[in-house]
């Protein structure tokens, strides 16, 4: 038994799928609510925004990076969108608008990371302020409306059953998967994650590489973004606040190394998933939002210690 275990092991996407199974099973003993169709439904609707952004967070970190930004790259994504949409400008020219915000600040951080090598930590700890603040400054802290029959479509529509946001889910871990896996940028991030030193002594531009990283994390914020406001039909600026740590839960619970250059962007997608399993079933128990925060924190510390042991021990 302990043999099989341990070959277990070696295949990360089995054994963080097998973790999220028996907890659905574990959750559903103790509610018969959680493996209801519409309980379902409201989980694949819950997933998709913090399995976007951990997406994102997931390149970042096989880099050997951090982005603290997300959350509020969300919010400054949305609000834009939402302005001007109320402006009379079309939802789809809206649209792109809020996603080049969103590529356009993940791009500054990816620049003074590279070019000023200042630590990721500190850089995009002050974005999450900047793009926070411009957030409250276009809105005067009021939200928008945003029903149009474009994101109400994304926020309530369905496909073959399913509801529109988890296809944004399936399309971007199609393409981040694909582009980690089989191409040069992907195999650049893993060498960069392994030893930065060693990458640049191959050839590796790092810096370009950098850049280009934390452009694709502040993009795939922005989509969220776009998922976001379809659920809420509106753009508060104080939107997603704390959901950074959610997607960095998700990523490193779906056993990315922390340290960078090990790890697979789908098992951040599973990982998303148990996340969002622990808020809906602690949600139908009745338990406290605030003691989900908690239990959040000591996920997030956990985790990381089991992968600090895991390094220490190859």
């Amino acid at each position: 038994m302990l043999n099989h275990l341990r070959n277990l092991r070696n295949y990360p996407l089995v054994w963080i799928i097998s973790i999220a199974v028996l907890m659905a099973g574990a959750i559903s003993l103790m509610s018969p609510y959680f493996l209801t169709v519409g309980n379902f439904t409201n989980l694949l609707k819950q997933v998709s925004i913090v399995a976007i952004l951990a997406a994102g967070q997931s390149i970042v970190i096989i880099a050997g990076g951090i982005d603290l930004s997300v959350g509020s790259i969300l919010a400054l994504s949305a609000v834009t969108i939402g302005t001007l949409i109320q402006g009379g400008v079309d939802p789809l020219v809206a649209t792109v608008a809020g996603l080049l915000v969103g590529t356009m600040a993940g791009l500054v951080n990816g620049m003074i990371i590279a070019k000023g090598k200042i630590p990721p930590f500190i850089v995009t700890l002050g974005m999450l302020g900047i793009a926070r603040g411009l957030a409250l400054v276009m809105t005067n802290g009021v939200s928008h409306q945003v029903l149009t029959p474009l994101y109400l479509f994304i926020g309530n529509g369905k496909f073959l059953g399913l509801p529109i946001p988890i296809y944004f889910v399936i399309v971007t871990y199609a393409i981040v998967h694909i582009m980690l896996i089989k191409t040069t940028l992907g195999r650049h991030i893993y060498a960069i994650g392994g030893d930065e030193r060693v990458a640049r002594l191959q050839g590796i531009s790092v810096d370009q590489r950098k850049i280009i990283i934390y452009a694709l994390s502040g993009f795939l914020a922005a989509l969220a973004a776009v998922v976001m406001v379809g659920r809420l039909a509106s753009t508060p600026p104080n939107v997603a606040q704390g959901i950074e740590l959610q997607a960095i839960a998700a990523v490193i619970i779906g056993g990315i190394s922390f340290v960078g250059g090990r790890g697979m962007v789908l098992t951040a997608l599973v990982g998303a998933f148990i996340m969002a399993m622990i808020t809906n079933g602690l949600n139908i128990l009745g338990v406290s939002s605030f003691w989900q925060q908690v239990l959040i924190g000591i996920v997030i510390i956990v985790a990381v210690w089991l992968d600090q042991t895991k390094a220490q021990r190859n």
